[in-house]
């Protein structure tokens, strides 16, 4: 099947986004519900998830993405009610910037948790069934910090250098199923991934050189781009697209 959100047949295919109770996430639940795709939204808030007020055809699940168990149960269960996983939104992501002589090292383990676990565990959950299937796309939510370095973000960098390294991996391994992996690296965007950062002097830093961009992306302009890549025919693959603010210099 082509996985496009254009499709004039009534029943389309399963979508399954993590980290959906904001930001990024939650612009894409919008998106696609709006587009009459059944949906599974993950996260750990739940009441924020069903606070958005979708549609029925929509399953909201109280997951944290780093409990593999828990992700693979709330998959089948969906899977059960509306078939196959034809898309996942790997979203879901924390940023905690910080210097690493001064660092706190829980917080590197955290962003490897989330940021890379989190992906993979959800990749496990669904691509055999995609190989099975000869069909299915899996797209990463990675960072402009997955190709270039910048200040204070040292293991955050780590984590979406890998991401972006496994996806493109990943995506040479199972493209004979016509299996498609996208990665997606937006710059700035006007979320609350900041807000999870500890160091007061560098989220103030950062929002200083946020100001100087005059306007950040918002969460929908991601959400565009996603779809606009998982809506391409199934023989067309967009490996990779990489937004920033136009006036973001780095």
């Amino acid at each position: 099947m082509a996985s496009t959100s254009t499709e004039t047949t009534s029943a389309k295919p399963l979508l399954v986004i993590t980290g959906a109770s904001s930001g990024i996430g939650e612009a894409c639940a919008r998106s696609f519900s709006k587009a009459g795709h059944p949906l599974l939204l993950i996260a750990r808030r739940i009441d924020r998830l069903e606070a958005l007020k979708l549609p029925e055809n929509v399953i909201c699940a109280q997951v944290d993405v780093t409990d593999r168990p828990k992700l693979v149960e709330a998959i089948e269960k969906a899977v059960e009610k509306y078939g196959p996983v034809d898309c996942l939104v790997n979203n879901a992501g924390v940023m905690l910037l910080g210097k690493v002589q001064t660092q706190n090292p829980e917080e590197w383990q955290r962003m490897f948790d989330v940021n890379l676990m989190g992906v993979l565990n959800g990749t496990h959950a669904v691509l055999p069934s995609m190989i099975e299937r000869r069909g299915g796309t899996i797209i990463n939510i990675s960072s402009i910090a997955g190709r270039k370095t910048l200040p204070d973000h040292a293991i955050y960098c780590g984590t979406k250098f890998a991401v972006h390294a496994f996806t493109e991996q990943i995506r040479e391994e199972v493209a004979q199923y016509d299996v498609r992996l996208v990665n997606i690296a937006p710059g700035v965007v006007e979320t609350e991934l900041l807000s999870h950062s500890t160091d007061k002097k560098i989220v103030d830093d950062y929002k200083s050189w946020k100001s100087q961009m005059g306007q950040p992306m918002q969460s929908e302009d991601i959400a565009r781009s996603i779809m606009f890549a998982y809506g391409e025919p199934q023989r067309v693959c967009i490996r990779e697209i990489l937004l920033c603010p136009t006036r973001q210099d780095k």
